[in-house]
């Protein structure tokens, strides 16, 4: 029979209910013709682009042909070549909010903002005195907007110019008596989310200040962290929080706010002490468009696909510990998908054919319940195999140089121990990659030791990845299967077959 691996991440708060992870793993569905109707495909990994100062990578932003990046408290020019050139010094620590107007490049450091202007090659602050300071920044029809800290009150600069602003060109959103939480432009509109409600504004064109309330563009869904707002597949996404809870992840759909995560993801976020800091960054890839939505105090990193509806987990692998992924921000420069590093200075590629960050461990892991929905009758079942239908034979990461020089002798043994397959013409050895087998038989509570299997080495392409005499159901009479893995090859799992004789018991 066929164990539903294929799917989602969803953990409930029950873990009776379902134990179903997804880590560095996500699904891509076949439409037709395919083995299946959908395959789990390994996240990409990190391919390290250029150090850029000491880190945190706090910002990317890219126009004119080139990269900018805020990394600690200096701005960095990046170019093509991904050599850099120090520009000058912000403020802060945390995210900032940065978008250009063509010339001058804005960037809001909770605060205190700066302007960088291509033209001059001048980084400076915003020293108009009647400059307030700005949370987050947006442009719209030659003017930066911006909201002031603290308050409910939106500002515009003058046209084409950052460091000019007139005391009267602001208005306050009043929709309802909540401070602006953030702000972003989609589609030449103002989105203002305050902590209980989002009201949407536009260009009218009148005098002095120049935007005006759409009416009727206004919901009671407000915003919980400032920076989890990000624009993705032509609209926008945000975690929210309202007069009556915090915690459900939306997407816009005209001017409401319509829910995207699920009970699973919730009840993840519920566990979390703090989720005012999340923030989130948004790419596409492969026709696959993701929002990467972090919680730096829970050390946690989810991620929505919106092509197949599907959440899952990015992790890095610390200790032998999931962490928190290592990216921090994001931004399509030189034509790739470039992230920056939460701890140092280090900016990178995703790249779908690598398969550790920049060297380093990445774990990937799968857990399912080894019977379909509705189909397990209590009773004591006998698993007599599972099968893992995986893409086998596929080559190391060379980049790890993970080729062993070995004996003639030791060569023998471990063709005969099955560990190598060994090429007799070469003077090297290629270790074939493992996967390993977890099983839970009381909902996912505890677990038995690893099963480590090949998954076949170079060139191997017919191998069978297969677990045999995997015991009989007790306690609960249900199992979860979990298989996980760390060596850098290609991940694409299609299915899993398990074979079992069910008792009267």
């Amino acid at each position: 029979m066929k164990s539903p691996i294929l799917g989602s991440s969803y953990v409930a708060r029950s873990v009776n209910a379902a134990d179903n992870r997804l880590v560095n793993l996500f699904p891509e569905i076949v439409p037709e013709g395919g083995k299946e109707a959908a395959f789990l495909q390994r996240a990409p990994g990190l391919k390290v682009l250029a150090t850029v100062g000491t880190g945190p990578i706090r910002g990317l932003w890219s126009y004119g042909g080139l990269g900018y990046v805020v990394s600690g408290i200096q701005l960095y020019k990046l170019n093509t070549d991904w050599t850099s050139q120090l520009l000058g010094t912000v403020s802060g620590t945390g995210p900032v909010s940065m978008v250009d107007n063509g010339t001058q490049l804005f960037i809001a450091c909770n605060g205190p903002s700066y302007i960088y202007n291509n033209n001059t090659l001048v980084l400076a602050p915003i020293t108009d005195p009647d400059f307030p300071g700005a949370v987050s920044v947006g442009f719209l029809d030659g003017y930066f907007v911006f909201s002031q800290p603290n308050s409910q009150l939106l500002w515009t600069t003058e046209i084409y110019d950052g460091t000019n602003i007139d005391a009267l060109n602001f208005a306050s959103a009043e929709g309802n008596p909540d401070n602006i939480v953030s702000l972003i432009v989609d589609h030449r509109e103002v989105w203002l989310f305050g902590t209980q409600s989002v009201e949407v504004w536009y260009d009218a064109g009148l005098a002095g200040f120049p935007l005006a309330r759409i009416q009727g563009a206004f919901n009671e869904i407000g915003c919980a962290a400032t920076y989890s707002v990000a624009k993705l597949d032509n609209g926008l996404f945000w975690l929210g929080q309202d007069a009556r809870g915090q915690g459900i992840v939306y997407r816009s759909n005209g001017y409401n706010g319509v829910r995207v995560s699920t009970h699973a993801i919730e009840y993840a976020i519920a566990q979390y002490t703090d989720i005012s800091d999340a923030f989130a960054y948004t790419y596409q890839q492969e026709g696959h468009s993701f929002y990467v939505l972090i919680f730096p105090t829970a050390n946690a990193t989810w991620v929505y696909d919106v092509a197949t509806q599907a959440w899952h987990e990015r992790a890095g692998f610390v200790d032998g510990q999931f962490t928190r992924h290592r990216s921090n921000c994001q931004m399509l420069f030189n034509s790739q998908i470039v992230v920056g590093d939460y701890q140092d200075g280090r900016v990178y590629e995703f790249d779908l054919d690598k398969y550790t960050d920049d060297g380093s461990t990445q774990k990937w892991l799968r857990s399912w319940r080894a019977l379909p929905t509705g189909t397990n009758t209590l009773n004591r079942t006998a698993h007599h195999s599972l099968q893992l239908d995986a893409q086998t034979g596929a080559y190391l990461d060379p980049i790890t140089e993970n080729v062993f020089l070995v004996t003639e002798e030791y060569a023998s043994l471990l063709t005969e121990a099955g560990d190598f397959l060994i090429d007799e013409t070469a003077t090297s050895y290629n270790p074939e990659p493992n996967v390993m087998l977890r099983w839970s038989d009381d909902g996912g509570h505890t677990w038995s030791n690893e099963h480590w299997k090949y998954m076949g080495a170079v060139g191997q392409y017919y191998y069978r990845t297969l677990w045999r005499r995997l015991g009989m159901t007790v306690k609960l009479r249900d199992r979860v299967y979990e298989v996980s893995g760390t060596d850098p090859i290609k991940i694409a799992i299609m299915g899993a077959e398990l074979h079992l004789t069910p008792t009267n018991a």
